[in-house]
């Protein structure tokens, strides 16, 4: 597994571009999503795998008010409201 700078690197391009593939906020980016969501999810448990993974460190980022940071890696073409313009 690579942990070198660029891997990290794609790992936050990928989470800033990652959308919710169920519930009320589905095909939403998880950026888009409020806090309030990942803290329930936080109580009751995140899904398995890499989306859990997202949810998780989205809870962190947008608990400490660093959002900021991934808003420049989303790609262009995604309204504000989550879908492709």
């Amino acid at each position: 597994m690579l942990t070198g700078p660029n891997h990290k690197k794609e790992i936050l391009v990928k989470l800033a571009n990652y959308r919710m593939p169920f519930g009320k906020y589905a095909n939403r980016l998880l950026i888009q999503i409020p806090e309030s969501y990942f803290i329930w999810f936080s109580n009751n448990g995140f899904p398995e795998g890499e989306l859990g993974e997202f949810m998780a460190m989205m809870l962190e980022i947008k608990i400490n008010g660093l959002e900021y940071l991934l808003s420049p890696l989303v790609k262009s073409g995604v309204e504000k409201g989550g879908r492709h313009a």
